[in-house]
């Protein structure tokens, strides 16, 4: 008989597991827990959507939309893509579900997302981000608040130490065009100092020459116009709120007027949440203002600011997690499983995490136990008299002795007999 090849896991997709998976758990929990605090709603979107959504709102010329969206053509004919971010979709939700109603609306997300693009140290294809979002408020508070719900979650993740907020400002539509022109004008008289990408985004993406790795680019980028000789005074006066909103609320932040962002519909807010812990991935949260990207959807003029962030990113931050104390119930008797099941189920239901040893060979199962290094142990045996009960405590810093005492002992039935 042929020999089966088992199918690999496909690259640039991961299986998490053991204390990656822990430390991944910890992200989603804490994000969960830290936006109740902020009264953010939680929403889930489909997987996929029509790929007008992602190439409406993302951009034609963008490197997401040219190069890693997965698309894909249906039965029906129609162009679907699995999601390469959320805020389009939370976008085309508020004007196709009747969400408008409900403004300023405040929400949150988190799941896979999808992009082919070269798999790396904290870079995936399948990933996952945690997402929030403020549709329907124009008022600088609400980029206060986002980012203040942002700086909170990476301090009770423990991460806060290390990572910077790096903050700029891209003005209105008129700062922005003006600015635009002056950059353009810029790198038209240093062509032929650019890279060949550079040149690509020169007549589509100026702004993005700025944030350019290439070595090549470097000299020129730094030496462009800064955004700051073109702010109207609306668009400077926004910037001076968020400003001194983030020092009122205690949340540390830096300029950093080369932090760009290269579809016309951002305004005003630009920011990453930036360390040199994690090599050449070091930005761990990102986001800003996109009050035109509503309307790039077919909707009327709405403000909008959001941010997301990589799960596995910030799990590479995060430090270990204490593994939680558990129960062990064993049965070395098979005629007491029964017993030792209602048992476990009282343990369970008084909210004591309990791990059932009551399968396999039954004098082998305590020997399975020790492995495990459990916090206390419950043995069900008819040498422990008339209950068949017997308590172990391996340690109790961490345990409620007392409750697992009294759940057990509280219990009231009878052993079969021998």
């Amino acid at each position: 008989m042929a020999r089966i090849e088992t199918p690999r896991r496909v690259r640039g997709t991961q299986d998490i597991f053991g204390d990656e998976q822990r430390r991944f758990a910890r992200v989603v929990d804490e994000f969960e827990r830290v936006r109740r605090l902020y009264c953010f709603g939680r929403v889930e979107l489909p997987v996929f959507e029509a790929t007008a959504v992602f190439a409406r709102s993302l951009g034609e010329t963008t490197d997401v939309v040219s190069k890693e969206m997965y698309s894909f053509e249906d039965r029906g004919g129609d162009s679907l893509t699995l999601r390469p971010e959320f805020t389009a979709g939370i976008a085309r939700a508020y004007l196709t579900e009747g969400w408008r109603q409900y403004a300023p609306l405040k929400l949150v997300t988190h799941g896979p997302v999808f992009r082919y693009e070269r798999p790396q140290k904290g870079r995936y294809r399948q990933f996952h981000q945690i997402d929030a979002e403020i549709l329907g408020a124009a008022e600088p508070a609400a980029d206060v608040e986002l980012l203040a719900f942002a700086d909170q979650l990476l301090d009770e993740l423990g991460i806060a130490d290390g990572v910077t907020l790096q903050l700029n400002t891209l003005g209105d539509a008129a700062t922005r065009d003006a600015w635009r022109a002056a950059l353009v004008e810029h790198f038209e008289a240093h062509r032929g100092d650019l890279s060949e990408d550079s040149l690509a985004r020169l007549d589509k993406n100026p702004m993005r020459i700025l944030d350019s790795k290439d070595p090549r680019d470097r000299p020129v980028a730094d030496t462009a116009p800064d955004i700051d000789a073109f702010l109207t005074a609306e668009a400077s006066d926004f910037f001076a709120a968020v400003t001194s909103g983030l020092d009122a609320a205690g949340v540390a932040w830096t300029r950093n007027s080369r932090l760009v962002r290269g579809l016309d519909y951002y305004r005003h807010t630009a920011f990453e949440f930036v360390t040199d812990r994690l090599g050449a991935q070091g930005t761990v949260l990102a986001g800003g203002r996109y009050d035109g990207l509503i309307e790039s959807l077919g909707g009327p003029p709405t403000p909008g600011v959001g941010w997301a962030a990589g799960i596995e990113r910030l799990a590479m931050l995060v430090a270990g997690e204490e593994r939680e104390e558990i129960v062990a119930l064993v049965s070395e008797d098979k005629a007491l499983d029964d017993a030792a099941a209602a048992i476990g189920m009282a343990l369970r239901r008084a909210g004591i995490a309990t791990e059932m040893f009551v399968t396999g060979n039954p004098k082998k199962r305590f020997d399975k136990v020790l492995r495990l290094d459990p916090a206390y142990i419950v043995k069900v045996d008819r040498r422990f008299g008339n209950n068949g009960i017997g308590h172990q405590i391996i340690r109790s810093e961490r345990i409620d002795v007392e409750a697992i005492r009294r759940t057990v002992d509280g219990l009231a039935f009878e052993l079969p007999n021998p």
